[in-house]
Order: C-alpha cells, then sequence, then structure tokens
C-alpha cells in the first residue's frame, strides 16, 4: 500500500514576491520507501514547522519528515546560489565584489551545515558580508522571514547599513520594546536584548535565524550572555568571531556546544576524548574534523585575499618652550597628588588622564584642569589655576605644526585620530585656518549625523579628524592615510583605529604616521610598542590573543598606570617598560609555539 504525503518546499517562484500571495505548486512524488512517496508544496512546510513548534507533532516520524523537507528545499539547484544572482546588478553599482571564498562559504552553510555554522575567518576578510549572504540566501529561498541579528551596540549601525545597502534586506535598529513584535529583520545591542522587557519578548518569539557577532563573548556557559543566547528560539544560527578559542579548549567546547549541542559530547567525554591539558588538544585530527562540520575559518593568503601592505613611521615632536613648561609643571603636580590619592585611597584616574592630555594638546588639558580646579580643595585651587592659565595661554602646537608640515607630503584623504575632544577641535581649528578641508567626527553625533559626517568626507573633504568612540563601526577603505595624534595606552585600540582604514576593500599601501613628544611619558609608550614590542608588525588578531594570554591581574592600560606610579626616575619607567616588553615577547613565542588557534580547520 503506498501513502502520499504531502510535504511543502519553500521555494519562491521567480518573479513572486516573498511576501507576496502563496502561489501552490507541487513538485513530482519523490519516493522514499515502498510505502512512501512525497509531493512538495509551498505552505505546507512552514505549517507544519509552526505545528512542530507549539508540539503538535510529537511523534518523531514527523520531525524527520520535516528535516527531510528542509534539507531537499535547500539541496535544490545544490550547485547554483540565488544570492549572486538575484543582487549581481545592485552589487555591480553598488560596487560590491564577492570573492570566491565567500561564496564558498555561503554554500557550504546552505547545502552542508543547515544553516548552523561558526564563521571564524581572521580579521578583515568580511565575515559580516558572509553572513549577509547566508540571510539573503535564505530569504531567497523562502527559508527565513523573521532574523535577529545581535552585536555590540558600537556595530549595530554597521550592520544595518550593510544589510539595507548591500543586500536590500529591510532592517531596522531596535529601538523601543514594540519592534521585537513589529519588525521582521532587527538589530539590536545584545546587552540591551539581554534585559527586560525585551528579554521575555525575544524568548517568545520563534526566530528564522539568529546572527550573533563578537561571539567570543560567548565562551563562558556560565555568563548571563551564553544562557542568553541559548534561552533563544531559532532555526539557523550564525556565530561570527576571529577568535573562537584563546586560552582554554573549554571556550571552544561552550561555542560549538551552543551552536549544536552534542557535537563534542558531554564535557566529561570532550576531555577524556580530546584535552590532554588546558591548551594542549588530543587527537587534534579527529577533533578538526568535528569542527570542520560546524566552523569555517578562511585565512589570508593566495587562497582568499592579500592584504596591502602597512608601512608605519614615528614621528618624535619636540615641544615648544610654552608646552615644555606646561608639562613639567603638570608632571610634578601629578606625581605629588597621585602619592596623596593612594595614601588616601582616592582615585588617580583623574591626575593620569591630565598628563596624557598634556601630550595630545593644551586645550584636552584645559578641561581637564577646569574640572580638577572647581573641584579641588581651597589650598590646590591656586596651583591648579597657575596651571590653568599656562595652557590657555598656548596658542600653537608643536604636533599641530608637525601636522601642517606632513599633510602636503601626502596624496588623497587623511584620518587623524586623537583620543580628546578638546585636542579635536585644536586640530580642527588649525587645519582649516591653513586652508583645509575638515570634518570632525565623534562619538557624541546622532546616528544620521555621522553618516552625512561621513558622506561630507567622502565627497568633500581632506582630512577628518575623529576621537576613537566616534570612528567605532566606521569603515573608510577610501583612505590609506592615518596619523596618530596621541597614542592610547592600550594597543589594541590602536590597533582598531588602523583596523578603520587597513582592511578588506583597501586596495592601497597604508602609511600610519604616529606622533609623540620626545622627552615624555607618551615617547616611552611608543618605544614599547613600537620598538620593543613591533606591535605593527603583528598579524591582525595576534595581538588580541598575546594580551588575554598575560594574564594581567588588570587591563593592559592599568598594568602601564602602575609602573608610571611606582617609577621614582626615567631610569626606573624605562626598566620596568623594558621588563613588560619581554614578558609581552616570550608570550608571544609560546603561543607561536602551540597556538590554539591553529586546531581550526
Amino acid at each position: 500500500m503506498e501513502i502520499r504525503v504531502t510535504v511543502p518546499i519553500l521555494k519562491n517562484r521567480p518573479g513572486v514576491l516573498l511576501f507576496g500571495p502563496e502561489v501552490e505548486r507541487f513538485s513530482e512524488p519523490i519516493e522514499i520507501d515502498q510505502y512512501f512517496s512525497v509531493r512538495f508544496s509551498q505552505s505546507g512546510l512552514e505549517n507544519m514547522i509552526i505545528g512542530i513548534r507549539r508540539r503538535q507533532y510529537a511523534d518523531w516520524a514527523w520531525q524527520q519528515l520535516s528535516r527531510l523537507g528542509e534539507e531537499l528545499t535547500a539541496e535544490a539547484d545544490s550547485t547554483a546560489l540565488l544570492c549572486p544572482v538575484h543582487l549581481a546588478s545592485h552589487w555591480e553599482s553598488a560596487g560590491v565584489i564577492p570573492y570566491a571564498y565567500q561564496l564558498d562559504t555561503v554554500r557550504r552553510v546552505v547545502h552542508e551545515m543547515g544553516g548552523r555554522a561558526i564563521l571564524a575567518d581572521e580579521v578583515g576578510l568580511g565575515k559580516t558580508i558572509e553572513a549577509g549572504m547566508i540571510l539573503k540566501e535564505y530569504l531567497l529561498r523562502g527559508l527565513v522571514r523573521r532574523a535577529l541579528i545581535l552585536a555590540p551596540a558600537s556595530l549595530c549601525w554597521q550592520w544595518f547599513q550593510e544589510l539595507r545597502e548591500k543586500f536590500h534586506i529591510p532592517a531596522v535598529i531596535q529601538r523601543s520594546e514594540h519592534d521585537w513584535n513589529t519588525c521582521q529583520f532587527i538589530v539590536a545591542s545584545i546587552d540591551t536584548a539581554k534585559r527586560e522587557p525585551h528579554l521575555s519578548r525575544i524568548l517568545n518569539i520563534h526566530w528564522d535565524m539568529l546572527i550573533v557577532d563578537e561571539a567570543h563573548r560567548l565562551k563562558n556557559s556560565r555568563t548571563q550572555n551564553w544562557q542568553f543566547i541559548n534561552a533563544i528560539h531559532k532555526k539557523y544560527f550564525l556565530m561570527l568571531t576571529a577568535t573562537p578559542v584563546q586560552n582554554d579548549l573549554k571556550e571552544l567546547y561552550n561555542l560549538i556546544t551552543l551552536l549544536k549541542p552534542g557535537q563534542l559530547g558531554t564535557y566529561s567525554e570532550f576531555k577524556r576524548r580530546f584535552t590532554a591539558g588546558k591548551r594542549t588538544p588530543r587527537d587534534p585530527e579527529m577533533l578538526r574534523s568535528l569542527l570542520r562540520q560546524v566552523m569555517i575559518r578562511n585565512r589570508r593568503g593566495a587562497a582568499t585575499v592579500q592584504f596591502t601592505r602597512r608601512i608605519v613611521q614615528s614621528l618624535t615632536v619636540e615641544l615648544t618652550p610654552a608646552e615644555k613648561e606646561l608639562y613639567r609643571s603638570v608632571e610634578c603636580f601629578i606625581r605629588q597628588q597621585v602619592q596623596r590619592s593612594l595614601t588616601e585611597k582616592k582615585t588617580i584616574l583623574p591626575y593620569i588622564t591630565l598628563l596624557r592630555e598634556v601630550c595630545s594638546s593644551p586645550w584636552a588639558a584645559v578641561l581637564t584642569l577646569k574640572k580638577l580646579h572647581d573641584k579641588a580643595p581651597l589650598e590646590l585651587r591656586t596651583q591648579l589655576a597657575r596651571l590653568l592659565e599656562l595652557a590657555a595661554q598656548i596658542e600653537n602646537s608643536a604636533k599641530v605644526e608637525q601636522v601642517l608640515a606632513l599633510l602636503p607630503r601626502l596624496d588623497g584623504k587623511v584620518v587623524i585620530f586623537t583620543e580628546y575632544r578638546g585636542t579635536q577641535a585644536f586640530i580642527k581649528k588649525h587645519l582649516e585656518a591653513a586652508g583645509l578641508g575638515v570634518v570632525a567626527f565623534d562619538g557624541t553625533l546622532s546616528a544620521g549625523r555621522k553618516e552625512f559626517t561621513k558622506f561630507l568626507f567622502k565627497r568633500y573633504g581632506d582630512v577628518l579628524v575623529s576621537t576613537e568612540s566616534g570612528a567605532e563601526g566606521i569603515n573608510l577603505q577610501y583612505c590609506s592615510k592615518v596619523i596618530n595624534f596621541d597614542l592610547p595606552w592600550n594597543p589594541m585600540r590602536l590597533e582598531q583605529r588602523i583596523g578603520r582604514v587597513h582592511r578588506l576593500g583597501q586596495t592601497n599601501d597604508v602609511y600610519v604616521f604616529n606622533l609623540a613628544v620626545r622627552g615624555t611619558i607618551e615617547e616611552h609608550i611608543l618605544r614599547l610598542l613600537y620598538e620593543k614590542i613591533k606591535m605593527f608588525e603583528l598579524v591582525v588578531g595576534e595581538l588580541d590573543a598575546i594580551l588575554a594570554q598575560l594574564h594581567l591581574d588588570r587591563s593592559f592600560e592599568s598594568h602601564l598606570i602602575d609602573i608610571f606610579i611606582r617609577s621614582e626616575s626615567e631610569s626606573q619607567l624605562i626598566r620596568e617598560l623594558d621588563q613588560l616588553a619581554q614578558h609581552i615577547l616570550r608570550t608571544r613565542q609560546e603561543l607561536t609555539k602551540s597556538s590554539l588557534l591553529d586546531l581550526l580547520p
């Protein structure tokens, strides 16, 4: 006896709108075995999936039948992707070039991994583009109608922009708790989404696709982030991270289990089969074969993308006499106040910030000096008033003069980074006085204003002066000259600055100019980063792994502050920084010998 079961296939007929009226269409019967043959329709599978979620079909046979229909849908025209054909003319006008390795990634995720994968490409190879192509592919196949993209807040706008401009996906950035039920494609901050009232609404929705950017934040299964993502109902699931494992094989286990529970067995089984130590895998080939089923990692090279060169030059600046007097006076004042604050167990951060601002510009120092003066006890106000007067009288800056001398030698648009808005205003004032078209970019700008500012710079500007908070999430591949007007003490932030320009899509060699004031703490920091640990020669992503492996009790920046505080002389400061540099170099050598990233497929 032959039983015929109608099972759907969600595939749009050419010319039928994705969310328009359904046009029922059946395939020829496909014989499953001697008892069953299957015909496919358009709407049935969707209804069945809804029924499964509502537990209307408790029998395992229904689950298998639903999965079979879904797999056959994904395998239809198995060698052809719909997304590149559908977007071909748009990509041509928008200047988007899909690389062969990206198309292969989409093909593997759709046809081999069932829409659940970790995209672990090295930094700069376009994981966001790959995820957008996968989402669009499933949209065109009719398998996704609702998607949630969770990312750090600083990257939400970039996701919103990429999905709309490159893939014609009508995504929205989540603004209110009502967006969850009214919008089909939502980009949201993971920190906002995991809090009420948003949490309950998200968990009550069945998402066709969930995409999580910066997924290395989910390495610990005890964290709220991991448990939140694990609780979301999702059919397809993409996690994006360049570093799925760094310090412990358990990090890898937690990520894989979140994506596909059971892929690596229970944790006790995983430990017995695959771990000889915290960082030492057992049977790496077998583990790699299991990872290959759920993870794709593209690496730089001939098969993917060859990045342009990064050419770095450090420029040491001699302060003007007025600036030198200000720096020495502030340094003396700070050393006195730091010891006093430590004795009284008060924060010293404003004083450290002030010292760094003096190295940046007098305008940056003025703002902090004014705040300190207004809050200071009476016995300190006279001294702070004198420092404030010294800073306010300085009209010219040695660093600005260096920039003005450098700019005529540089072709094309230039990006200048600074940590401080006071310095940003100072630079903008002097460059505009020199007749240059200057655009300022900082974190206070609204999303719309940021876009307008980017448009102005790309179309008309000569120089973009940006703070670090303003530069988060923006891409400036059309520039190839970067000037670091001042240096952050966290080397990752310095790398992120340069990464705004030196990334996928950059066709020119990137020139980086680092300014540092001679005879100041800034010069010692530059010496540490540039000469000692050769930070600018590190592979992108390697620095993050090194800093994580240092096992400092506090952040790298806080560690540098401690060194400055306990150094009673310049020679001691140099000696302490040299010891830190040696520690970093030893850590790099250890990671080179036994990098867990080498385990990845």
